[in-house]
């Protein structure tokens, strides 16, 4: 399962997969973001770490949702 972060950068907010050298995804604020995850990330299988503007993960999400582990808490 390939891992991706949405975080605060200094031009807006970014969707990155884990060690790419680039943003798969920009805007100007973290709401535009998250309203792109559900069509990029059709068809794919990952893990979504959303950040707080300091850098904390403030939420996880599982694309799709099945492959959601069910032991884990969120």
């Amino acid at each position: 399962m390939d891992n991706y972060h949405v975080s605060q950068t200094d031009r807006g907010w970014e969707l990155r997969k884990e060690g790419a050298s680039q943003a798969a995804r920009t805007a100007g604020t973290k709401a535009e973001v998250l309203a792109l995850l559900p069509d990029y990330m059709e068809g794919t299988t990952g893990s979504v770490k959303i950040h707080l503007q300091n850098g904390d993960i403030e939420e996880e999400r599982t694309y799709p949702r099945r492959a959601d582990p069910a032991e884990s808490p969120g």
